[in-house]
């Protein structure tokens, strides 16, 4: 019972009896907090987005700050840097892919009317002659009655049509706002997470301050490195479908650089389209597409991830696909991409709660079968 708590567990168990039945009564009456949820839902996507923005440009006004650069000053210069840079993208970048994606759209019933002959051909081996038949039945089955569909969605045209518009208007006023919450988050963050720190009671500021610099760690880490391999493995891409010829290089090096910024299923998204041209195109080129992809799926896992990302983030493999399928059941594309700093963030906690029950029961049981052993890198609060 001491180790549990004493006395306090009860108060714990009526404490969450308490939260259970408030949760009850709240679910009853949720229409009351319907403006808190649209005030919430209004300035999640501005402080997502300049949180993301913060991590990666945070360490460039620490280091201008080492020259005797003013935060504010750094600030100023980065600004009108990503200006500069944008301006650059759009005048020399956009109108080449512009030009890919017209002629893409352009060629591309004819691309699909190759694809589909080709299919044909394969169809009439006697290898392959069963299953697709039996392919064929379940597109005719399961795509049947999307005339009807279509109808249904067309009648629902309005409803839809508002949706649109308020995403498309929440969208705008995310790239309004977002930039002047980042500008006091670079100038201020410093003062915001001290203030935040002397609201703990003074016995868990320490804590709190270990806590958040992990986290800032964690999460630092992640968005830094995962934008800079995302950003190696387009060029590499790039790289690779100038030398053997493949059409439209730079769009499919532009997606598979957006779409690597989600590990391990984003690979999966951008290779798809890359693999129907090349096979419209001749097996040899699907060969030539298979050898580029493999090279650099073998620069990026041996040499690019390892010196950039380094070990920081200590997520094995198999979780990382585990957060990605629940967070994007949870939350869509959103979930899909903030899945993995969510969880690093939550993991820092829980290791921390894991730490107090290693430190607590060693008070009580290391005499018996021998203490818990911390690691250099875990928090150890001087007091229980």
């Amino acid at each position: 019972m001491n180790f549990f708590g004493g006395r306090d567990i009860y108060f714990i168990l009526g404490l969450l009896i308490l939260i259970g039945l408030m949760i009850f009564i709240f679910q009853n009456v949720s229409f009351i907090f319907q403006p808190v949820v649209t005030i919430i839902t209004t300035l999640i996507g501005p402080i997502i987005v300049a949180f993301v923005a913060f991590y990666l440009f945070n360490p460039i006004i620490n280091f201008m700050e080492r020259f005797n650069i003013s935060r504010l000053w750094g600030i100023i210069i980065l600004l009108l840097a990503i200006i500069a840079a944008f301006t650059l993208v759009v005048t020399l970048l956009i109108p080449v892919v512009q030009h890919q994606v017209t002629s893409l759209s352009k060629n591309l019933p004819t691309y699909v009317n190759e694809f589909s002959d080709k299919i044909k051909m394969l169809s009439k081996n006697s290898f392959v002659a069963d299953y697709y038949t039996q392919a064929q039945n379940w597109v005719q089955q399961n795509f049947s009655d999307i005339p009807k569909k279509i109808s249904n969605s067309v009648g629902d045209f309005s409803n839809k049509f508002q949706t649109f518009i308020s995403t498309i208007t929440h969208v705008v006023v995310i790239i309004i706002t977002f930039p002047f919450v980042l500008f006091f988050l670079l100038k201020d963050g410093e003062k915001f997470r001290n203030y935040f720190i002397s609201l703990m009671p003074p016995k868990f500021r320490k804590d709190t301050h270990d806590l958040i610099d992990k986290m800032n760690v964690q999460v630092g880490s992640y968005i830094q490195g995962q934008m800079i391999v995302a950003f190696c493995i387009g060029v590499l891409l790039f790289i690779g479908y100038s030398i053997i010829g493949l059409e439209y290089g730079l769009t499919l090096a532009s997606i598979a650089a957006v779409t690597s910024v989600v590990p391990y299923l984003g690979p999966i998204i951008a290779i798809s389209p890359a693999i129907v041209l090349a096979a419209i195109d001749s097996p040899f080129m699907l060969l030539k597409l298979a050898i580029v992809w493999a090279a650099v799926q073998f620069l990026e896992g041996h040499f690019i991830s390892p010196n950039i990302m380094g070990k920081t983030m200590q997520i094995h493999p198999l979780t990382i696909i585990f957060v990605l399928l629940c967070a994007g059941n949870l939350a869509g594309v959103l979930g899909v991409i903030l899945g993995i700093p969510a969880y690093a963030i939550i993991k820092v906690g829980v290791t921390h709660l894991f730490t107090l029950f290693k430190r607590r029961y060693n008070k009580y049981y290391q005499d018996d079968s021998g203490p818990y052993e911390f690691k250099d890198d875990e928090i150890i609060p001087e007091n229980d």
